[in-house]
């Protein structure tokens, strides 16, 4: 498993990044890992997500939940659920506003394509997103997210 990869999506616009990957598991279990805030750093590509600080034990449209972070230093940070279809979609945003986005797709047989977004256009802090070059990162962050999510489901199968 040393050698899967995500695929980085292009979206045509400079605001929104995609990634995506194809997982030999459904759905709902995948959906379910998502949707629990404590597997966050277990998913997390960029090491960043430390542990859930607060908040639902699973989540859904409408919930708040606190993560602890750090990138340089420890901070602490509250998200918001903004988009939830359960084994489809679920999106969240903090007070920059850019979003992170999961969707999946049944690909019959027991596989799922899961696409992971960082939405940025919301966001009226583009200054600080462009000074920090996070257009760029968070490709390759989502494509490690990605594939830790693969060997998440594919191993505990």
């Amino acid at each position: 498993m040393s050698d899967i990869r995500a695929e980085i999506l292009r979206t045509n616009d400079p605001k929104l990044k995609s990634a995506a990957i194809g997982i030999a598991g459904s759905c709902k279990e995948i959906f379910a890992l998502l949707k629990n805030p404590a597997k966050h750093p277990l998913i997390d590509g960029s090491n960043s997500v430390k542990a859930v600080n607060w908040g639902p034990d699973q989540l859904e449209l409408g919930a708040k939940f606190g993560m602890k972070m750090r990138i340089a230093i420890p901070y602490r940070i509250t998200n918001i659920v903004t988009e939830f279809e359960p084994d489809q979609r679920i999106a969240w945003r903090h007070l920059g506003k850019w979003v992170w986005r999961y969707e999946l797709t049944d690909l019959g047989a027991n596989r799922t394509r899961v696409v992971e977004s960082f939405d940025g256009r919301p966001s009226p802090y583009q200054w600080w997103l462009q000074r920090r070059n996070s257009y760029n990162y968070v490709e390759k962050v989502m494509a490690k997210s990605l594939v830790r999510l693969k060997k998440m489901v594919e191993l505990n199968a």
